[in-house]
C-alpha cells in the first residue's frame, strides 16, 4: 500500500465543496446563465417560437482570430475534464476506472454508442420540430461560422469538448462521488438528469424535457454497464452531426427549422 492509498477519505463537507467548485467552473456556471437567459426570453416581447439561439457563433470578423478564439474557448472549456481526472485518478490500474475508463471492449462500447444515436437521436429531432410548432423552442442555430477552410473540424472539435464535458462531469464524476456521499441510483440519476436538463433551458422550455429524458436514459445505462464510453460516442455524434449537417438541412428546409435560409 502507498502512502497515497493509506490518506483518510475526504470528509463530506470536503465532498460537496469539491462538487460545487467542479460544477462553478463549468456545467453549473452555464446552468445559472440558461436559467436566467430562459427568465429573459420569456419575459421578452418577441415570441419564444420567433426568438433564435447560435450555438457555435462567430467570435471575432477577422477569419484568423476568429480560428484562435475558437480554439481557445475549446481548450479552456476541456479544464473541468482535466480537473475531474485528477480529482479521481487511482495509483492501481485501471487509473480512471471510476470514470468506466479502463481501456477494453472499446469497438463493443462504440457501436453501441451508435445504437444510442438510433434511440435518442430521431426522436429528439422530432420532439424540437413538435416543440417548435408548440412554441416551446427557440429557434436553433447549431452551426454559426462564417464558410472557412477550418470550419468542420473547429465544429467537429466543438461536438467532442461538449461530449467530453459534459459526460466526464455529469456521468463520470458525480456518479463517482454522490455514490461516495450515500445517494442511492435513481436519486443520482434523477439529479444528474435535472442538471443536464437546465443547462439547455437557454434553448426553451422543450429542450428541458428533452434533455431530462435523455439524461435519465443515459443514467440509467450508465448505472447498469459503468461505461463511459458510449455515452461519449453517442453525444459526440449527435452534436457532430447537428453542427456539421445543420447548415445544409436548414438551406434544404428553411421553413422546417424556423430559420432564414
Amino acid at each position: 500500500m502507498t502512502a497515497a492509498d493509506a490518506l483518510p477519505s475526504p470528509s463530506r463537507t470536503r465532498l460537496w465543496w469539491e462538487i460545487a467548485i467542479v460544477l462553478a467552473l463549468g456545467l453549473g456556471q452555464s446552468a445559472v446563465y440558461a436559467i436566467v437567459q430562459l427568465a429573459y426570453r420569456l419575459t421578452d416581447s418577441t415570441p419564444l417560437a420567433e426568438q433564435t439561439t447560435t450555438l457555435n457563433p462567430s467570435r471575432s470578423d477577422r477569419e484568423v482570430f476568429d480560428l484562435i478564439y475558437q480554439l481557445l474557448s475549446i481548450g479552456f472549456s476541456l479544464v473541468p475534464v482535466l480537473l475531474v481526472c485528477f480529482l479521481l485518478w487511482q495509483s492501481g490500474r485501471p487509473h480512471l476506472g471510476r470514470l468506466g475508463l479502463d481501456g477494453r471492449r472499446i469497438g463493443a462500447d462504440a457501436v453501441r454508442g451508435l445504437l444510442l444515436v438510433l434511440a435518442i437521436g430521431i426522436p429528439g429531432l422530432g420532439l424540437y420540430l413538435a416543440g417548435r410548432a408548440m412554441g416551446l423552442f427557440v429557434a436553433v442555430n447549431p452551426a454559426g461560422l462564417d464558410a472557412h477552410w477550418w470550419t468542420v473540424p473547429v465544429l467537429l472539435l466543438a461536438a467532442a469538448r461538449a461530449s467530453l464535458q459534459e459526460e466526464f462531469v455529469v456521468l463520470g464524476y458525480l456518479f463517482a462521488r454522490l455514490r461516495e456521499l450515500g445517494w442511492r441510483p435513481w436519486a443520482i440519476i434523477a439529479a444528474t438528469s435535472v442538471l443536464r436538463a437546465s443547462y439547455h433551458l437557454y434553448q426553451g422550455p422543450g429542450a428541458f424535457v428533452g434533455n431530462l429524458a435523455m439524461g435519465l436514459l443515459f443514467g440509467w445505462l450508465f448505472h447498469r454497464t459503468g461505461r463511459l464510453v458510449p455515452f461519449l460516442v453517442a453525444h459526440f455524434a449527435i452534436d457532430a452531426t447537428a453542427f456539421v449537417g445543420y447548415p445544409w438541412a436548414a438551406a434544404m428546409w428553411p421553413d422546417l427549422f424556423g430559420l432564414p435560409s
